[in-house]
Formats: C-alpha cells, sequence, structure tokens
C-alpha cells in the first residue's frame, strides 16, 4: 500500500470515528423531523396567519386582551416557582436517603416510584373522587379519628391560595418519583471515594453534601430541573380534571380550552395560535434564564 493509501485510510477512519455519534442520533434526528418539526412549523405559521390567509399579529393581541390571560400567566408563574421548588427539595432528599442504601431501601424505592407509574387522567381521577365531601380522603380522616364522625371537609371550595396548593400537592406527589430517579442515578454516579475523603480530612456530612456531593452533581440537577421547569409550565391535565376549564386559568390549559371545548368559536384557532405561541416563548425564556442562574453557559466555556 501506498503512503497516499495509507494516508487515505487512515482518514477516513478518523471521518467513521467522527461520524458514529453524529449516525447514531441521526433516527431520533428523523423521527422529530416527521412528527414534532412539521407541526411545530405549522403552529408558528398559524400563530401569524388570519383567516384571510394574511401575516397578522392580531392573535397576539387578541390573547393579551383576553380577561383570563393574565390570572392564567399568573398562576402558572406561582405554580412552576413553588412545585419546582418543592419537588426538587423533596426528590433529592428521597434521593440522598436512598442511596444510604439502607435495609429494604429497595422496597422504599419501590412505594415511592408508584405515583411515577401512574397517568395523569388516573391521578386525576384519584384525587377528585377523595375531595368530594364524601370522598376517602374525609373517610380515612373519620378512620383515624382525625374528623369527627359525620364531618366533612370541603376541599374544592375556599381561596384561590388554597385552590393552588392543593394543585402544588398533588402535582408534587406524581412528579417527586421521577425528578428522584434522575438525582439518584446521577448520586449513583459519584465514586464513594471521593465522598469518604472528605469524612477523612474532617468533614461532617453537611460539610460533604455541600462542599463534595452538590458540586458533583450539579449536571445532573440542572438536567433534571430543565426538564421538570418545562414540563410544570405545560400543566393543565391535573387541573381541568379536578376544577375544570377557566375556574383556575393556566396557559396551556387556555390553549386545550380554545382546542378541544370552544373550537367552533370563530376565534378559538387564532386563540390558540396565540396561546401556543406565548408558551413557546415563556418556556425558552424560563430554561434560559435557568440556564443562565445556574452557571450552565460557564461550565461550558469553561
Amino acid at each position: 500500500m501506498t503512503a497516499i493509501a495509507r494516508r487515505n485510510a487512515k482518514t477516513w477512519r478518523k471521518l467513521g470515528k467522527k461520524a458514529v455519534p453524529y449516525l447514531l442520533v441521526l433516527p431520533v434526528a428523523l423521527y422529530y423531523a416527521a412528527f414534532w418539526l412539521r407541526p411545530v412549523l405549522i403552529s408558528v405559521i398559524n400563530s401569524f396567519t388570519s383567516d384571510a390567509g394574511r401575516f397578522t399579529l392580531e392573535n397576539f393581541s387578541l390573547v393579551l386582551r383576553e380577561e383570563s390571560f393574565l390570572p392564567a400567566l399568573r398562576n402558572t408563574t406561582v405554580f412552576v416557582v413553588f412545585s419546582v421548588t418543592l419537588e426538587f427539595l423533596g426528590a433529592l432528599s428521597l434521593a440522598l436517603l436512598i442511596n444510604r442504601k439502607f435495609k429494604g431501601a429497595g422496597f422504599f424505592l419501590f412505594l415511592a416510584m408508584i405515583p411515577m407509574a401512574l397517568p395523569a387522567a388516573a391521578v386525576g381521577a384519584m384525587w377528585i373522587t377523595g375531595f368530594t365531601a364524601h370522598g376517602w380522603i374525609n373517610s380515612l380522616l373519620q378512620y383515624v379519628g382525625l374528623l369527627a364522625e359525620g364531618g366533612k371537609i370541603y376541599w374544592l371550595v375556599g381561596s384561590h391560595a388554597k385552590l393552588m396548593t392543593l394543585m402544588i400537592i398533588i402535582d408534587a406527589w406524581q412528579v417527586i418519583p421521577s425528578v428522584m430517579i434522575i438525582l439518584l442515578a446521577g448520586l449513583q454516579n459519584i465514586p464513594p471515594e471521593v465522598q469518604e475523603a472528605g469524612y477523612v480530612f474532617g468533614g461532617n456530612y453537611r460539610q460533604v453534601l455541600r462542599k463534595i456531593t452538590l458540586p458533583l452533581l450539579a449536571p445532573t440537577i440542572q438536567t433534571a430541573m430543565i426538564l421538570r421547569l418545562i414540563s410544570a409550565i405545560q400543566v393543565w391535565l391535573i387541573v381541568v380534571l379536578i376544577l375544570g376549564y377557566s375556574r383556575m386559568p393556566f396557559l396551556v390549559e387556555r390553549v386545550v380550552y380554545y382546542t378541544k371545548e370552544v373550537d367552533l368559536l370563530y376565534i378559538a384557532n387564532e386563540m390558540a395560535g396565540g396561546y401556543t405561541m406565548i408558551v413557546a416563548i415563556v418556556v425558552s425564556l424560563a430554561a434560559l434564564f435557568y440556564l443562565r442562574v445556574s452557571g450552565a453557559f460557564k461550565r461550558a466555556r469553561e
């Protein structure tokens, strides 16, 4: 084999090694291009298109003038801030507990993952039957003696803050296991020798957790929080199943409302398209804000 042929063969081998990751990702990219990219592009185009097929910004004007827009934006913001915070703290606590591998940790992990296996519709049906006056929650409270015999708590009657708290608790109950699994996987990838070294040099559990474990877990936390942040902004099904439409509006709940409930309304498509683009913008800005605050951009440059 000549020197040129050997050089060409070596070059092709290098190109082949570099191309392997892209070839592995190619099926997923093609799938998204076929089943995700097209609907997204259609939604973007429709949000800027009038009934006459012309470019317009009137769809966004309609959304901004709707009386439910500001409450929906406010409710979504409050829900995201409190639910994501609660779910992160709860998931991290459970992940740290299970990672200690105490006796029965496997069974405890199994119990903790049960809510994650339930579809949102089943979760909504389970909780709505519990929140009725004669539901299983009041019956359970009577059985354990926390509620007088024949007494009732009307869970879905009361202030806006009370209903929001219920939605956050229900969502956290279902979502904490999925966040916990991501964090637990990250914890199990941390070499135990690193943490043991911290104890050898005189650190206690809290110091090792703050100065060693959490910094090493930062990339995993970042992934889990971005996924949860995006998902929390898009909450709607649990709210609709328990409270119905419009009682406590959320951004994506408005999209579904105009798409499914009042789809024959003459401005339904325009409202749904406008809300869809606003949700996409909010999700993008929230993700960028989190990446900026968490220092992900700085770590990427380094």
